[in-house]
């Protein structure tokens, strides 16, 4: 039986669904998230740790709309990414790359396309470049550049116009005046990109020291001797059960040597319970790159977890066309 694996210019399966549909005028912007492996075939030279890879996962999504809509949907994923890069600490450049010396379709149209990307940066607000003639050969496109706690620069979202794959496909909605069908234009975008390559610029840009909210290593326990260790093994449970990321260290090591292993492995907080703790029903806390420690009952200290991701995770408000 042979197999197809996906590439990482394939769009097929969301143009098809397209036109099967059948959409109206109304209906539009369509906006479909299409997130899943990725595959390229990139030299065994270019292959780059976790940054260059042949097999990936991204997090694509196409959107359909008409082109008096473009502004808006450009910049409700500026915004998009925005957002999302202020809260990884990350800054970004804007470039937008124009008509290439080979290109398909008519002039009329890439000029109006360029326009109306221009327009959306422009009200934007961020400062942007014009880097001529490097867009694809579809459509223009808004290059996005990231800067890591380095000032090394990285590409990872993507903004992409296409007039050519819609006329490609014969993808057509339904106008206004039924009798009639109209194309649409499709605007690619990834806010991530690979999702690879940025946990290996994440990890670069944080040296190691996952923020509490991102961290696989939120906490572990660290009983001071076996008396303690039933306690601290229902500590863990009560973490756990709370849905955060916790260990239990119970190894007969002495406790300096599990707290400095701990600091190590870059555990946000170490949860040291000796005698004492068991005897209040407290933790003693320590901060990963602190030695002083903090006592806390179990419900403060799940409390304080909880604040700790809540001020992370704001709910997600983008502006997008149509919205009042």
């Amino acid at each position: 039986m042979k197999k197809n694996i996906k590439n990482v210019e394939e769009s097929g399966s969301t143009l098809i669904s397209f036109n099967y549909v059948q959409y109206h005028v109304t209906e539009l912007p369509l906006r479909l998230a299409d997130f899943g492996v990725l595959h390229r075939n990139e030299a065994s030279g270019a292959l780059t740790g976790l940054t260059r890879v042949r097999r990936f996962q991204q997090d694509d999504a196409h959107i359909f709309c008409r082109e008096s809509q473009i502004k808006d949907e450009v910049k409700g994923v500026l915004e998009f990414i925005s957002y999302v890069y202020k809260i990884f600490g990350f800054t970004f450049d804007l470039k937008l790359s124009t008509r290439p010396e080979k290109y398909l379709g008519d002039l009329e149209s890439w000029e109006r396309a360029e326009a109306a990307l221009a327009d959306a940066l422009n009200e934007f607000g961020k400062p942007w470049e014009i880097n001529e003639g490097d867009g694809a050969f579809y459509g223009p496109k808004i290059d996005i550049s990231v800067s890591d706690a380095m000032r090394r620069k990285f590409q990872c979202a993507t903004l992409q116009l296409d007039f050519q794959l819609p006329a490609r496909f014969n993808l057509s909605y339904s106008a206004e005046d039924e009798t009639k069908r109209e194309r649409p234009v499709m605007i690619h975008r990834a806010i991530l990109g690979s999702v690879e390559r940025m946990f290996a610029i994440l990890l670069e840009h944080y040296k190691g020291k996952w923020p509490f909210w991102l961290s696989p290593r939120q906490a572990i326990v660290c009983p001071v001797s076996d008396k303690s260790q039933s306690y601290a093994l229902q500590v863990r449970d009560r973490i756990h059960d709370a849905g955060f990321y916790v260990d239990v260290d119970t190894t007969d090591r002495t406790i300096n040597k599990k707290v400095r292993e701990a600091q190590l492995a870059q555990y946000n907080y170490i949860l040291v319970v000796g005698e004492k703790e068991v005897g209040t029903g407290q933790v003693a806390v320590r901060v990963r790159d602190n030695n002083d420690a903090n006592l806390k009952s179990i419900d403060d200290l799940l409390n304080y977890f909880k604040d700790e991701v809540a001020a992370f995770r704001h709910p997600i408000r983008v502006r997008l066309a149509g919205d009042n």
